[in-house]
Order: C-alpha cells, then sequence, then structure tokens
C-alpha cells in the first residue's frame, strides 16, 4: 500500500519533484498525468494482486442488492475484474510514449500482464477464472479486445500460455449468446482467432454483423440493443466499440471486407461521437439513464475509442473530448466513498451507490470505467494531448457562445 501511495503521488505531481520556493505554487497537473494517476489507482489492486496470484484473495466481492444469482456472480467477478481492465489498458501498455517515469510504471504493467494473463488460464492455479456458464462469453471478450489492442502482450505470453489462451476462449464457443449485444461477444473473441492467425469461425463474426446492420440501426448514429430499444449507454458500453474493431480486424486481413458496410458504419459512429460529447454536462455529469449507469465513465467508451483509434468527426477537436473526457473521470472517481478504504471500486456512479445496480452487477463488472482511458494509448505529442485546452459543447453554450444547430444525421 505504501508503495501504491508513493507512485500515484508521483504521477500526480508531474513525474517528479519540483524545487520551488517558499512561495512558489506547485506546477499544475496536466491532463495526461492527472488520467495516468487515475488508471494507477483504478488497475493497480486487479494487476498487481492477479499478477500475484492473490485476486481470489484479496479482491472483495460486492454484489447487487438486487443480485440475481448470487452463487454464480461471485464466481465470475474475478474474470469480470480482469478482462475490463485489461481491455482499458491495453492500448496504453502496447504504446512506447511518455517520458521516463510512464516508461517505468507502463513496464510494471506489462510485467503483471503477462502474469496475470498466464495466472487467468492456468487450471491448477489459484487464480483460475471460469470461461463456461454464461457470463465468462462477456469478459472472455473483454479479454480478447485486450489483447487485440495489445499485440505487445500477445507476443510475450509463451507458447503453453497461448495455447491456455486460446482453449479458455474455445470453451466459451459453447455458451449460446443472447440475442442482443451479446452476439459481439462471441464475435469479438473470434476475431481475436482471426487477428493472430488462429483458426476462427466467420459465421459467429458475420451474423452479429448482419444483425445490427441489417435489422438494429434505428437512426441518427444510433442502433437498437436487439429487437428492442432502450434509452442506455449500451452503444458505447459495447456495441459501435466491438463493431468498430471487429471490422478494423477484418479489414486489415482483406481491406475489401465488408465494404457494404462499412462507409455506413463510419457516418453512424461519427454521429454517435458527436451525440457522446453533447451527453457530457459543463461539470463532467451526464444523464443517468438506463442498464448499468454504474459503468462511470465508462458510459464514454465510444467517444474515448474513436480518439484512440483517430475516427473523430471533423466537428469534434480532440482537445475539447480529451477536456469532456477529463470533466467526466473527475466526476466519477473523486467522489467521496468511491473506493473502499483498501483501494477497490464501490458500486456506484458518483461514490457509494449501490441502489443504481442491477442485478448482474458486482465488484468485477464496475471496471469497465477503465475504458475510458484509451486515449493514453496515443503519444504525448498526439493533438489529443499536446493541444491547448479547447471547451467542449456544454461550456461553450451554457457559457453564452453562438454554435451552429445540432441536426439528425440520415445514413442512406
Amino acid at each position: 500500500m505504501k508503495k501504491y501511495l508513493i507512485v500515484i503521488g508521483m504521477l500526480a505531481s508531474g513525474f517528479g519533484a519540483l524545487s520551488q520556493s517558499k512561495k512558489a505554487q506547485p506546477a499544475p497537473i496536466n491532463d495526461r498525468s492527472y488520467w495516468l494517476a487515475q488508471l494507477d489507482k483504478v488497475a493497480r489492486p486487479v494487476m498487481s494482486n492477479l499478477a500475484a496470484g492473490t485476486l481470489r484473495q484479496n479482491m472483495p466481492v460486492t454484489l447487487s442488492p438486487k443480485v440475481d444469482n448470487a452463487g454464480n456472480r461471485a464466481q465470475v467477478a474475478y474474470l469480470e475484474a480482469f478482462g475490463r481492465v485489461l481491455a482499458g489498458i491495453a492500448p496504453w501498455m502496447e504504446s512506447e510514449a511518455g517520458n521516463a517515469e510512464e516508461k517505468a510504471l507502463r513496464q510494471q504493467y506489462r510485467d503483471w500482464a503477462v502474469k496475470g494473463v498466464a495466472q487467468a488460464v492456468d487450471t491448477a492455479g489459484k487464480d483460475y477464472m471460469r470461461f463456461t456458464g454464461g457470463q465468462p462469453l462477456v469478459d472472455a471478450s473483454f479479454m480478447a479486445l485486450g489483447l487485440v489492442r495489445c499485440p505487445w502482450l500477445w507476443a510475450h505470453l509463451s507458447p503453453k500460455v497461448q495455447a491456455d489462451v486460446v482453449a479458455a476462449f474455445k470453451a466459451t464457443r459453447s455458451i449460446v449468446p443472447g440475442y442482443n449485444n451479446w452476439i459481439l461477444f462471441s464475435g469479438m473473441i473470434e476475431a481475436f482467432f482471426c487477428k493472430y492467425g488462429i483458426e476462427y469461425d466467420g459465421v459467429r463474426i458475420d451474423y452479429g454483423i448482419r444483425e445490427f446492420a441489417n435489422n438494429w440501426y434505428v437512426g441518427d448514429g444510433v442502433y437498437s440493443d436487439g429487437a428492442q430499444y432502450h434509452w442506455d449507454y449500451y452503444n458505447s458500453y459495447v456495441i459501435q466499440p466491438y463493431l468498430g474493431n471487429i471490422l478494423a480486424v477484418l479489414r486489415q486481413r482483406n481491406p475489401r471486407a465488408y465494404d457494404w458496410y462499412a462507409p455506413k458504419f463510419d457516418q453512424i459512429s461519427k454521429r454517435y461521437a458527436v451525440l457522446q460529447e453533447r451527453m457530457i454536462n459543463t461539470d463532467g455529469s451526464f444523464p443517468v439513464t438506463g442498464r448499468s449507469i454504474t459503468y462511470r465513465g465508462g458510459a464514454f467508451h465510444h467517444l474515448a475509442d474513436m480518439s484512440l483509434r483517430k475516427q473523430l468527426p471533423q466537428e469534434l477537436k480532440p482537445a475539447q473530448v480529451r477536456g469532456a473526457l477529463t470533466a467526466v473521470v473527475k466526476k466519477t472517481l473523486e467522489a467521496p466513498s468511491t473506493f473502499t478504504k483498501d483501494g477497490w471500486l464501490n458500486i456506484g456512479l458518483a461514490g457509494h451507490q449501490p441502489g443504481l445496480s442491477e442485478g448482474y452487477i458486482n465488484t468485477g463488472s464496475i471496471y469497465l470505467c477503465t475504458f475510458i482511458f484509451l486515449p493514453l494509448g496515443l503519444p504525448e505529442t498526439d493533438d489529443f494531448w499536446a493541444a491547448p485546452a479547447e471547451p467542449w459543447t456544454a461550456v461553450k453554450v451554457w457559457n453564452g457562445q453562438d454554435l451552429q444547430a445540432d441536426h439528425a444525421v440520415e445514413i442512406k
């Protein structure tokens, strides 16, 4: 714990002690330093414990007051925590950017990730994770997404561990996905196989893409999550980032893959990025609507992913998105009682609010909040980090600035 506090202090102070006179003010913390400090605060307990084989021993498993299957939820919580953290920190681990302190921190996380993956798939290990039975399909797919986003990690796993990962992912094929966003979880695991030259089931990928493309687009940049539309953040938690990353894998292998759909999806995803940026209020709050709201900043997975993949529409400057997402991080992670006394996340959106959770929510699942940190995979020289701060839409409007009106986008 002492070591953890030292690292956080180093990060928050801008990566290094600064000499100052008695009257001098501390140097301002830049956004990247702040993001790294917050990422480290959230991810460290999960990654360090799993690497040491002590995740089951030390991670508290708190279930929703409305839990739907207590025994099952408690068992799968560990894969939920690891899969989600890995998917969120993967682009940063893939990067080589940053100063000496950031690179040292990255190397620590790389070491933990290599050991952590080995622990997760070691059938004889104390932290072996469950890959069958329903929910594991979701979090195996998040783990697969993390490996898609971080080729460095896959390349540094031993042949035995790679084989164990493949076996674990193949075990999820016995799980029949729900007729909703879950079909993309099956698709992502197959996309992982595709990316790394492993035999894959193209039907599981194609089925998910075609259902969303042909049946579930409801207009103006938004998909229905299955046959029935719900006003929630699942377009961001899962649907659009998954479609974007799956298509990227397929089109890297075959540049003409899904030519009939990729241009439409590009328009749809850009429109939804605009809508996401407009949802962020001047103080970083956002509408509290729909399922899984305790995923905190994970509600902006799509906006973060579009920033990482440099797919933002022209009307969104990277610096204004940085400002908006920074405000969300502050609003959702700095609230009192967000963390336990031992540094684990509590269930809530702005603090400890278990009443906001659905029956499937537990300590592990709320680590989806790490998805907001995806732009740390961009180098510090990228406009996302290097450009001067820009106000986002809500700040401009509520400060009286005149802007062009927003309009729906018709996708043909």
